[in-house]
């Protein structure tokens, strides 16, 4: 494919930034959006990008969805391209999300599970209704909505760990057997992809890929291009402690915490050669609150899995088409790519037309 290198027009160039940057602050009188604001406010829209981003930094992500004006997908770009830019100081141990402090914890396996179902921050349960009275919120309004909410807060501790619903499964013999032997991790953003790829690496691209692409795939699934049609084991959203190798004494230390969605799904039992018939198990985490990219990663993890053991039968079993297109960074460059100068590719095209229609319709057909 041809492209031409286009000169001059800088300050057509210029003015088109400066047009861009217009859009976003327009003249209206109102005070601009503080990053701390859409951090808070727009926690969901935030999420989205912290895990697309694939870099957990909450003042980040909110400046870029600030200088983009919204778009997650080039909100996300800015924060990968930043990330590239940043040394690697050190690698952080294999955490696990035992210890999660969690906001939300449910399941839709049982209805009692040990510690009890916490629905905690979520709109599942509400009408899908505008509430009008938030176009004009006051300041005062909106404080008084955080204050009665505190007022309400229970008094005692929450327990500082949950067991896993899938502990239970797994101890009556349900669930097939866990792999003993951890591979090293494979890093997609150093390590280009490679088929056919280790697991780590496809539920590493799942968790930094589009929510919608991810979402749409697995639907596919859902829909009956696939098998796995599962039940949401437990779905958790919390803040994960991160630790770290002490600089002096290599102990670890916990040097912060990160927000986190998880969710673990059982599909129906798959016969292997063997083996006694069990529950297969797909598992979805990502950055920030995002429930349903966390069940969609899910239930592709599972699809994945199943394509590996008997080749793949459906789009969301073959690794491939899954991997390959859920990256939202990548489907927008080659998307954006369409913009450029494709003057030589399409005058061939026009010569080639104008050719075949000056044939007699005989030659053509």
């Amino acid at each position: 494919m041809g492209y031409v290198a286009i000169r001059g027009g800088e300050q057509a160039i210029d003015e088109a930034a400066r047009a861009l940057e217009y859009l976003r602050v327009r003249e209206n009188g109102k005070p601009p959006v503080s990053v701390d604001a859409i951090t808070t406010q727009f926690h969901a829209l935030h999420g989205r990008v912290l895990s697309e981003g694939s870099l957990y930094d909450p003042e980040l992500a909110a400046l870029a969805l600030k200088q983009t004006g919204g778009d997650t997908l080039e909100a996300s770009f800015l924060l990968r391209a930043y990330r590239s830019t940043r040394p690697r100081l050190a690698d952080s141990p294999v955490h696990s999300t035992r210890g999660m402090r969690l906001i939300r914890r449910i399941s839709a396996a049982f209805k009692d599970i040990p510690g009890g179902q916490m629905l905690g921050p979520t709109p599942d349960y509400l009408h899908r209704l505008l509430r009008f009275e938030l176009a004009d919120e006051t300041p005062e309004a909106f404080r008084a909505a955080a204050r009665s909410w505190l007022k309400g807060a229970p008094a005692e501790r929450l327990p500082e760990s949950f067991p896993k619903v899938l502990d239970y499964l797994r101890a009556e013999g349900l669930l097939e057997p866990a792999v003993e032997t951890v591979q090293e991790p494979f890093d997609i953003t150093r390590r280009p992809l490679v088929f056919p790829a280790p697991r780590s690496a496809a539920l590493a691209t799942l968790s930094r890929g589009e929510t919608g692409s991810v979402l749409a795939i697995a639907y596919s699934s859902m829909r009956g291009y696939g098998d796995v049609h599962p039940t949401v084991a437990e779905l958790r959203v919390g803040y994960v402690p991160v630790r770290m190798p002490h600089a002096i004494t290599g102990e670890p230390v916990e040097v912060g915490e990160v927000l986190m969605t998880e969710c673990e799904v059982v599909a129906m039992f798959d016969k292997v050669e063997g083996q006694k018939p069990a529950f297969g198990i797909g598992y979805g985490a990502c950055f920030g609150h995002n429930e349903v990219k966390a069940i969609s990663m899910a239930i592709l993890d599972r699809a994945l899995q199943l394509g590996a053991r008997r080749g793949p039968r459906v789009p969301a079993e073959d690794p491939e088409f899954v991997l390959l297109h859920v990256d939202g960074v990548d489907a927008m460059g080659f998307c954006q790519h369409y913009k450029m100068p494709h003057y030589v590719t399409f005058q061939s095209d026009l010569d080639r037309l104008r050719a075949a229609q000056a044939q007699p319709a005989e030659v053509i057909s």
